[in-house]
């Protein structure tokens, strides 16, 4: 299976969320992440705080989503409402409704982090049953 985590600049919630995937699931998925509107650079405090847990993604670089990114994709995670994510048959579809932490220190960042490693945690789950 392959996971897309989408958000609105690929530099927070979604790096997150691909991050925190790829350290549970190992090989046993493909994980990829993209913004509608990416930034130029990862988030600073992202970056920290998937440290302080031993995640290196410090070489994350903000992706553009596209259609193709969601065609090869098993499930799509929007990390909010409201993102034009392109609709494909056959592709499964989920949004979680999280707050952007754009500006946001690692302190403040941290529960975000530890939020979404326990909804990661469940959509793999459910993801190795298909």
């Amino acid at each position: 299976p392959t996971i897309l985590f989408v958000c609105t600049h690929n530099a927070g919630r979604s790096a997150l969320g691909a991050a925190l995937a790829r350290r549970q699931a190992g090989d046993r998925v493909v994980v990829l992440s993209a913004g509608v509107a990416p930034a130029e650079t990862a988030s600073a405090g992202t970056i920290a705080s998937l440290a302080e847990i031993g995640i290196d993604d410090s070489a994350h670089v903000p992706t553009r989503l596209t259609e193709e990114l969601v065609a090869a994709s098993t499930v799509v995670v929007a990390m909010k409402p409201g993102l034009d994510v392109p609709q494909i048959e056959g592709i499964a579809y989920e949004t979680w409704d999280l707050p952007n932490p754009e500006g946001w220190d690692v302190d403040a960042i941290r529960p975000l982090r530890d939020h979404i490693d326990g909804r990661v945690s469940a959509l793999l789950k459910r993801v190795r049953l298909t």
